[in-house]
């Protein structure tokens, strides 16, 4: 787990993606079996030349926090509908369509955070300045966020944790 005060590591988030994706390969391989139904498409999408030139235009349309760049970098964005009740990082072009939208999320003791996944509920999850995760108490991006992870680190690695556990 990382401190508040490190920044996400590229190559920490590289392995991220290979990990997740073996397990998601194994996840899709039992997943008809042990739910009687098939699987959605659960991705790991690398990032691109086309998702590094959406991520320049969010960060030219307002300040990020660094390790959403470095994020953006890395991952174009992240689909897992069959784990837990899904989870999606969505993509840069669709964080600054939500951003134009319904600006930054105001959070009491916080910088204002950007918005940059959601679960299959509509709750959001929002990155600050600081480094910390929020997530919505409602499908709201109006209503109250508490903390969910004290990092982009933490939270990717509950992920995982949540990938291998349905194995």
């Amino acid at each position: 787990m990382t401190v508040a005060d490190e920044r996400l590591d590229a190559e920490w988030l590289r392995g991220w993606c290979e990990q997740a994706s073996a397990a998601l390969a194994k996840l899709i391989e039992s997943f008809q079996a042990q739910f009687d139904f098939a699987p959605g498409s659960n991705v790991v999408l690398h990032a691109s030349d086309a998702s590094h030139r959406a991520t320049d235009a969010l960060v030219e349309l307002t300040p990020i926090p660094s390790d959403l760049t470095t994020m953006y970098w890395v991952i174009d964005e992240v689909s897992l509908p069959d784990v837990e009740n899904g989870y999606f990082v969505h993509p840069a072009s669709l964080a600054a369509d939500h951003f134009r939208e319904y600006g930054a999320i105001q959070i009491d003791g916080e910088e204002p955070a950007l918005v940059f996944a959601s679960d299959g509920g509509g709750h959001l999850f929002a990155l600050a300045g600081s480094g910390r995760v929020w997530r919505s108490t409602t499908a709201s991006w109006f209503d109250q966020f508490d903390l969910a992870a004290a990092s982009l680190q933490e939270f990717f690695e509950r992920l995982l944790r949540q990938i291998s556990g349905q194995l």
